[in-house]
């Protein structure tokens, strides 16, 4: 009943920045949580940041400083602005989103990913 759609991911140099986006389509009456979350292979997924409600973020300490999460609630959107790129950033990005549907039912949707790689 929702969809989400990741975009944005690429190749970037060490240093360097990228910009993702993550788009929510369906029967949605409202949304609660959006989030950004990664996987290396062999590694448990592992979350990024998240912004709630209004606008409360959460960023996972390796990132703070470097990305920044922000939502457009108008067009269940959020998107995730990496700055300083290091090679350990490398992973399948992953967009969350969590909330309700016009039955009042909850979802909790993610997307397929999408391959950020920072490398020289």
């Amino acid at each position: 009943q929702v969809q989400v759609v990741e975009s944005g991911g690429g190749l970037v140099q060490p240093g360097g920045s990228l910009r993702l986006s993550c788009a929510a389509s369906g029967s949605i009456f409202s949304i609660n949580t959006m989030g950004w979350y990664r996987q290396v292979p062999g590694k448990q997924r592992e979350l990024v940041a998240t912004i709630i409600g209004m606008g409360r973020t959460n960023y996972a300490d390796s990132v703070k400083g470097r990305f920044t999460i922000a939502r457009d609630n108008a067009k269940n959107t959020v998107s995730l602005q990496m700055n300083n790129l290091r090679p350990e950033d490398t992973a399948v990005y992953y967009c969350n989103v969590v909330g309700r549907v016009v039955t009042m039912s909850v979802f909790n949707s993610w997307g397929p990913g999408t391959q950020v790689t920072v490398s020289a």
